[in-house]
This record gives C-alpha cells, sequence and structure tokens, in this order.
C-alpha cells in the first residue's frame, strides 16, 4: 500500500497535463470565489483557445476574475457554454445578452440540484496542502463544492499554500483526487463599497434588534459588515452563517462572538464559503474555531432553526406595498441571484426566538429613486414572499409585519420610505384598496 506522500508524487503534474483528458463536451464544475483555481483554469481555457477542446459545458456560482479571464472570455463563447447559479460582477453583462444562462435556485438546494441534474465529467478546485493523514481541507469554499467533488468522474485539485487549513466536514483524501497541481498565487481578497450617511442609523437599527447571545447569519456586501461593526458592545453572540466575512473576525477577536450559547456547534463559527482579506484567510488557517459544512447543512432551514435566538441580516434592492421584497433584479435583468436570503428568513424566524432582519437603503441613484414602491418593477422576481417577511429596516426605522393586516403593512412599509415619497405611496396605497 502507497504512503499518502507517494500517492501524492505520483498524482502530481503539470495543470497542463492534468486537464488534458477532458474530452469535447464535457461538463464542468469549478470551485467557489477563492477556490476558483487559476492555473487549471487557464490550462483548460488554453486547450479550447486552441481548438483542442470544443462544447465545454462550465458551471458557475459567483464568477470572478479567474473564470471571468479565462473560461469565460467572450473570445470562448463560441465554444463554451456557460452556467451561472449566481450572477456576479463578472457575469452579469453576459447573463444580461444570453451569453451565460443564469440557473434560478435556492442555495441549499444546489448541491442536490448539481449531483441529480448534471452528469459531471470534470471538478476542479482549490485546495489547502495535504496534511501528514493524507487530507486536504477545502478551505474558503465547502458549499457545493465538497458534493460535486465526490459525484463527478475526475477530480483535479490545486494545492495552494495560501489557502486555509479549515475543521468541521471541510476534508478531501489524497485517495480520492486524480490529479494533482500546485501553485502559489495569492487567494482572491474581496473588497465591499465605502462607508455611506445611511449606514450608521441602519446599523444602530438592526443591533438594538439583536439580543446578546444570538447566533448571526450576515449576508453578503458592505451594509452586512457596517452592520456588524455596530454590534461590538454585544455579548455572547455566534456565528452561524453562509458567508463569513471579515467583519466577523473582528467580533470574534474582541470577544463579541463566543458562540457559548449556541445549541448547534457551541463554540464553533459555522460557515459555507468565506470571501474576505488575506489577513482574514491568515485568521482562519488552521483555527480550531472556525468549521466549514456543505452549504446544504449550513443554509438548511431546519438545522438553521436549531439554534436558538438565530437571527438572520440580509439586504434587499426593493420592497413593494404588499411586503414582497426583490433582492436579485435590476432595471430589467438578473442582478444577482436568490442566494440564501429565503433559506436563512425561513430558518431564523422558525428559530426559538428568532428574527429574520432584510435591511436596505430607502433610496437608489443619490436619493432620486425610492426601493420602496407600490409594485415591484416590470419583470422584477420575488426573492422573499409576503408571507415570511419579518422585519424591514431602513436608514428611516424598523417594522415587524408578521400578524399585521394589509393596511398595516402599508402604511408601516412607507414609514420606511424617504420622506419625499411618501404622499406618492400613500395615493398608490389608496389606488390599491390597502388604505
Amino acid at each position: 500500500m502507497q504512503t499518502y506522500r507517494a500517492q501524492y508524487r505520483r498524482k502530481l503534474t503539470s495543470p497542463e497535463k492534468a486537464v488534458s483528458g477532458i474530452k469535447n463536451g464535457s461538463t464542468l464544475v469549478h470551485g467557489l470565489a477563492a477556490a476558483e483555481p487559476p492555473a487549471l483554469l487557464k490550462a483548460i481555457a488554453d486547450r479550447v483557445r486552441a481548438g483542442a477542446l470544443k462544447n465545454l459545458n462550465v458551471h458557475s456560482l459567483l464568477p470572478m476574475e479567474n473564470v471571468s479571464k479565462t473560461l469565460l472570455s467572450p473570445d470562448l463563447a463560441d465554444c463554451v457554454q456557460a452556467f451561472s447559479w449566481f450572477v456576479s460582477k463578472a457575469s452579469r453583462s453576459a447573463v444580461r445578452v444570453g451569453l451565460n444562462y443564469y440557473v434560478p435556485n435556492h442555495f441549499h438546494q444546489v448541491p442536490r440540484l448539481m449531483r441529480e441534474n448534471l452528469d459531471i465529467d470534470v471538478t476542479v478546485t482549490m485546495v489547502s496542502p495535504m496534511d501528514r493523514a493524507g487530507f486536504f481541507s477545502f478551505g474558503t469554499s465547502n458549499d457545493y463544492t465538497s458534493t460535486v467533488a465526490r459525484c463527478c468522474k475526475r477530480l483535479i485539485v490545486e494545492v495552494n499554500k495560501n489557502m486555509p487549513r479549515v475543521f468541521g466536514d471541510a476534508l478531501l483524501h489524497i485517495s480520492e483526487v486524480h490529479a494533482v497541481v500546485e501553485s502559489t498565487t495569492p487567494l482572491i481578497e474581496f473588497k465591499w463599497p465605502g462607508a455611506r450617511v445611511e449606514d450608521d442609523a441602519i446599523g444602530k437599527l438592526v443591533a438594538d434588534l439583536v439580543p446578546d447571545g444570538a447566533t448571526l447569519q450576515l449576508g453578503f456586501g458592505g451594509l452586512p459588515n457596517v452592520i456588524a461593526m455596530k454590534l461590538m458592545n454585544h455579548r455572547d453572540l455566534g456565528i452561524h452563517t453562509e458567508v463569513f466575512g471579515p467583519a466577523m473576525v473582528e467580533l470574534i477577536k474582541k470577544g463579541v462572538v463566543t458562540g457559548r450559547r449556541k445549541n448547534l456547534h457551541p463554540m464553533k463559527n459555522v460557515f459555507t464559503v468565506a470571501e474576505g482579506t488575506e489577513e482574514m484567510y491568515r485568521f482562519m488557517h488552521d483555527n480550531p474555531s472556525m468549521e466549514s459544512y456543505p452549504v446544504s447543512y449550513t443554509n438548511n432551514p431546519d438545522i438553521i432553526a436549531r439554534n436558538d435566538n438565530m437571527v438572520s441580516i440580509n439586504s434587499i434592492i426593493q420592497v413593494d406595498l404588499l411586503g414582497q421584497c426583490n433582492a436579485e433584479f435590476l432595471s430589467g435583468s438578473e442582478y444577482s441571484g436568490t442566494g440564501g436570503q429565503l433559506d436563512y428568513v425561513r430558518g431564523a424566524y422558525n428559530s426559538r426566538g428568532g428574527k429574520s432582519i432584510l435591511a436596505f437603503y430607502s433610496t437608489a441613484r443619490k436619493g432620486q429613486v425610492s426601493r420602496v414602491v407600490p409594485r415591484l418593477d416590470s419583470g422584477a422576481v420575488i426573492t422573499t414572499p409576503r408571507m415570511d417577511v419579518h422585519y424591514l429596516v431602513t436608514e428611516h426605522g424598523a417594522i415587524n409585519l408578521k400578524g399585521k393586516s394589509t393596511r398595516e403593512r402599508a402604511l408601516d412599509i412607507i414609514s420606511l420610505a424617504d420622506p419625499r415619497f411618501r404622499d406618492s405611496l400613500l395615493r398608490e396605497a389608496e389606488d390599491m384598496y390597502l388604505l
């Protein structure tokens, strides 16, 4: 029987040789976000560009720069059919013009959907270096990758010393891998927009809704990170989240997050995707408090609800006077995706003492457009149905829609709008027979 190191050396090869066996018409899934493997993606794109590989089906979620510069490059569109399970800045334009196809989903269902609906030929992803027991770690990206890695026909990993080693259900053994390549490329770092004047008010309102001892899920983006900074005076918070970000590191370092009161995975910071900075990745590395699990677990509403006082905090684009929320559609096309928003909205509300909070700025386009609208824009989609919405927060206040009549809901929602738009919204509410 070969030692683990011997297996590693036998499977270690160049990126070009590792991808040489990919056949025309193959279906390929790659690692998410910081786990996009640049050397492997470039080698595959080079084969396509040379005419040696055609009709490749590529499945992404939140495509970032490594895949956008390689397999999703516009000059390869005739040979690569692209599918996005979430729409990012890198894929937004392609989705809008039909060069990349959005796949609607709830994030917790993606592992099952990929396993059951796709015949996956190849999975490529970045992993942390192998330990002495023969295990790699999925590092920043467990999500669906840990599932497709085990149901594909060929698994190729790109080992990178910069990928943090994390615990939980995050390990992959050398015996499960078909080929190994090595790289030292720095991981993708994620930057968020600068602070806005409304942030202080929104952050305080949200923080007041979070009790000591709560378990938190914070969505992706600038506003959730600002909100986290307003929680610095809280005690014994816990983390069970989809996305782990830099603001959470600060809460942990300052002793605000301890996880002591969690029912599930006490003292552990549970996540499925990490998106942040080099400093955050170093904090995560070999840190026993960090536990990663497949998104089918972290985002399962029944699992989420097992932590008492679960509080989910996410962002939306629009809300209408019925309470319907759009978090993914803008200017007539798909802008992002449902992701795990509804997973956590439902899971948090079903938690004992739990709360679901949807926070947003009351206006867009420098105050010229109201995000509180009579009805969602034509063609817009409903991310969170009105029956599921719990708390809504803008810089003008916080409201709880649960148990309210349509009249009460409309009036409360209008109170969240910028004062310049309230009179017109009241007239629209009357025309809709809500008042």
